[in-house]
């Protein structure tokens, strides 16, 4: 055999083993889980007493982990604050953290756990890895040290960060994220002075990691797919819900789908604080997702998903709508107050019909049908261009067609969970100034509509059937990141919000 057969040959044999250890499809696992919460306390307890806490909450991620396992689940996901809880401060939370190492260490933590230092929580998460041969994703805190020679280092001398890691099937360390975008409400950690673009390769396909908060903001959750053209998205979270358009399974759906890329989102199970709701999404359709207000168990998800997800159309967000005629509406327009921000309603007063809102440079439209118009619900059109300022600061385009809580005019845009009014037909679109729309449909008693909807390459949201359910909202979500100012800002728009709705309660997700 020449040089020249044996090279071809390789290249032959390194091409079939490619062949054969990559799969097309794989079983997606998340666990929503019900955490077991430390008792609050302003003083650091002991590391002993911390490692305590921890493994009771590992001791219920490991069941979920087996089971997983057991059903074939080639990876899991676990809640952000799943280990240890929340509510601390940055003194409180120093017990539970370790010193998570650059994944380039190339380190085992079952076999060498002694290599950084005391690592327990990390061994075990290794461990569990690798005696049930699965990727576990969880969510644990990072401490660095650093001194005066970093201008940057906070006065106790170190740097806390809220960290995801990945174990891989062996047991490995391969992914380590630093959270970038921090919640008000977390000071007992620091953000990164640069965001990490995190992503690691598997035999079914490319991954990518970000945390909670993260996903409302371009780096790394946008650059992440935009840029490293991951395949799946892996999302610990503890989201506490925001109706009408920012709920859990609603929001998180439609990122996959706008985003078009595979979504596994573990959220934690805690309803006292409206923490809930979990899914594995697909570009096309959720695959599985839950939603419970009403139980205080965690819940074991899992699906299949395309390894790599086919290309779909580019959408353009404004062709379909900077070509429609709109009908003068006289001076039937008002204005209510969704979460903080000031939207321009019109009322649906026909069975069906066409309506057109705008507000600044967004004009939304919507063609509809419902199967009967009831005298007990009412609902509207409505359109949002600004800044939101409440809890974080982004801008945002919006155009939704939502169920108002009562009757009266001023409750459109409040919280509600349940209707009655089933549409036949709906298309909904809008002149956004972004290529970053995502798509929600939510029915009542907070209930996905998977393959009951679809968006056109000319940016229209429309119905494939008449719903399956009353409808809360239908609504087209934009982002223009470039115009997002300074963080915590508030704007006379909010102070207006405020003043008019001061009942309502201010979004608390992280």
């Amino acid at each position: 055999m020449t040089v020249s057969q044996m090279l071809n040959s390789v290249a032959v044999l390194f091409f079939c083993v490619c062949r054969v250890s990559s799969l097309d499809t794989f079983i997606a696992a998340v666990y929503e889980h019900a955490v077991i919460l430390p008792d609050a306390s302003p003083m650091p307890v002991s590391p002993e007493e911390a490692l305590a806490v921890m493994n009771r909450n590992l001791d219920l991620l490991e069941g979920a982990v087996t089971s997983a396992s057991k059903q074939g689940a080639h990876i899991i996901v676990t809640p952000e604050d799943g280990i240890y809880g929340f509510n601390f401060t940055r003194e409180s939370i120093y017990p539970y953290l370790e010193d998570i190492p650059d994944p380039q260490v190339n380190w085992i933590p079952c076999n060498n756990p002694d290599r950084f230092g005391r690592t327990p929580v990390q061994q075990r998460l290794s461990c569990l890895a690798k005696d049930n041969s699965i990727y576990i994703v969880a969510n644990i805190g990072d401490k660095k040290s650093c001194n005066s020679s970093d201008p940057q280092c906070p006065l106790d001398g170190r740097y806390q960060y809220n960290t995801d890691v990945v174990f891989d099937s062996k047991g490995k360390l391969v992914a380590r994220y630093h959270k970038q975008n921090l919640f008000l409400n977390e000071d007992q950690f620091n953000a990164p002075k640069e965001p990490e673009v995190v992503t690691f390769n598997t035999t079914f396909g490319k991954f990518g990691i970000f945390t909670c908060f993260d996903i409302l903001f371009h780096d790394p959750a946008v650059t992440l797919v935009r840029d490293s053209r991951v395949d799946t998205i892996l999302f610990p979270t503890a989201w506490m819900n925001v109706l009408p358009h920012l709920s859990a399974i609603e929001f998180h759906s439609a990122w996959a789908m706008g985003m078009k890329v595979n979504f596994l989102a573990s959220n934690l199970h805690y309803p006292l604080k409206k923490m809930t709701g979990s899914g594995i999404y697909a570009p096309d359709s959720p695959r599985a997702f839950h939603y419970d207000m009403k139980t205080e168990k965690g819940k074991l998800l899992l699906a299949q998903l395309d390894s790599h997800p086919q290309p779909t159309p580019v959408v353009n967000w404004t062709s379909y709508a900077s070509g429609v005629k709109a009908h003068s509406m006289g001076n039937q327009e008002f204005t209510g107050i969704v979460f903080f921000d000031e939207f321009s309603f019109l009322e649906l007063k026909g069975i069906g019909g066409n309506y057109t809102v705008c507000q600044r440079d967004l004009c939304c439209h919507l063609s509809y049908k419902m199967s009967e118009k009831r005298s007990d619900e009412v609902y509207a059109l409505g359109a949002f261009d600004g800044l939101h300022t409440v809890e974080g600061s982004y801008y945002l385009q919006i155009c939704t067609l939502l169920k108002c809580k009562t009757t009266d005019l001023h409750t459109c845009g409040d919280s509600v969970e349940t209707a009655s009014t089933r549409f036949e037909m709906f298309s909904l679109s809008g002149t956004f100034g972004t290529q970053y729309v995502f798509p929600e449909v939510l029915l009542s008693e907070i209930q996905l509509a998977p393959g009951e909807f679809q968006v056109s390459s000319d940016g229209r949201l429309f119905s494939l059937k008449p719903t399956s359910g009353p409808v809360l909202t239908v609504t087209l979500f934009g982002r223009l990141y470039e115009k997002d100012s300074a963080p915590n800002a508030l704007s006379d728009l909010t102070t207006q919000a405020l003043r008019l709705n001061p009942k309502t309660e201010a979004w608390k997700s992280k």
